[in-house]
């Protein structure tokens, strides 16, 4: 019979595993990579407009969790020629000058009123409003006035269908935003958009506004290869959403027009603009006409209790008083959500 062998240390093999090979720190610089703007995502492929060419890119591991959205300035490397079926890597995400946020609070539990990065790097915030067929909600347009001012972006209303009303029936509305200054633009379907041309020229816009007040149908004038869907009014006169992912398009160059003539944002028609991720005091700057009358409140005012000062500052004329309702409203519906029936008049 053999005898039983004693084993020691020496007969022990330990094979490596795969994760015990040195790794270096030393990241690739990409010095050659390609600039791009983010245009498109879709389930994780992005589509970016180099100089030269459309390109259809992925995101590159080291990137980490960190979200791509259109607007998103990168750097590409890879097969950029934009030939069909290749694919370029997003190795850089270029600092954002700014980020349009909105949190989806109107979701119903606390986890999923998470806030959302819609576009990045928008210099101009356009609020689309219909000012017949649905009406304008100043609600809404105050909901996305404070989402603007928090990031630095400018605003601009642009004030559609026009041809369904008097010539007059913008007034009540201007003259609501009167104390903000707030730059606007009418269109109607038989006159051409040239004031609204002037006003996008040379900037990066991203255009926003309920379902049905007509945005898509200015994006196919603006940019008549886009071929947005555009979709009807309901008999309750809410709006069907017929964009459903953003996409960013380059405006054509106006005849005889030297420059950049800009691009647009078109964003999904949304019923919701959340405004939880905005702290108290960046929503009050919102309402730019009620900051002087906040200096005469007690310390650390709520706004809504008796003795604050804004009732005095609308009382005497400082103010309309439908502005420190709608201010009161957003106050009080922070992370609570924010339907469309809230953003009516």
């Amino acid at each position: 019979m053999a005898r039983r062998r004693d084993y020691d240390e020496e007969d022990v093999r330990v094979r490596p595993s795969r994760g015990s090979r040195p790794r270096t720190r030393i990241r690739p610089r990409h010095a050659d990579a390609v600039p791009a703007l983010v245009t498109a995502v879709d389930r994780g492929r992005y589509t970016c407009a180099t100089a030269t060419a459309t390109v259809t890119a992925m995101r590159a591991r080291a990137l980490g969790r960190g979200s791509v959205v259109v607007g998103d300035r990168v750097d590409l490397v890879g097969d950029v020629s934009g030939a069909p079926d290749t694919l370029a890597r997003i190795v850089r995400i270029r600092e954002r000058t700014s980020a349009l946020r909105r949190s989806a609070d109107d979701e119903d539990t606390p986890e999923a009123r998470q806030e959302k990065v819609v576009v990045a790097n928008a210099d101009q915030l356009v609020i689309v409003s219909s000012l017949a067929d649905p009406p304008p909600r100043t609600g809404f347009i105050d909901r996305c006035l404070v989402a603007a001012f928090d990031e630095e972006i400018d605003p601009l209303l642009c004030l559609t269908k026009a041809d369904l009303v008097p010539a007059d029936a913008a007034a009540p509305l201007l003259e609501y935003y009167a104390d903000l200054d707030l730059p606007h633009v009418l269109c109607r379907p038989d006159r051409p958009l040239d004031d609204l041309r002037r006003a996008l020229s040379g900037r990066m816009s991203v255009l926003i506004g309920q379902s049905g007040v007509g945005k898509s149908t200015l994006v196919n004038r603006l940019v008549p290869e886009a071929d947005r869907a555009v979709g009807a009014v309901s008999a309750i006169g809410k709006g069907r959403h017929t964009s459903s992912s953003a996409v960013a398009l380059r405006l054509p160059p106006a005849p005889g027009a030297t420059g950049d003539p800009g691009w647009i944002i078109d964003t999904p028609g949304i019923r919701s603009f959340g405004l939880a991720h905005v702290s108290a005091d960046s929503l009050l700057h919102g309402f730019p006409d009620l900051v002087e009358g906040s200096t005469g409140c007690p310390p650390n005012c709520d706004h809504v209790s008796v003795g604050c000062a804004l009732d005095g500052w609308v009382a005497a004329g400082n103010a309309d008083p439908r502005r420190l309702a709608s201010y009161r409203r957003l106050l009080a519906s922070r992370g609570l959500g924010g339907d469309e029936e809230a953003g009516a008049a």
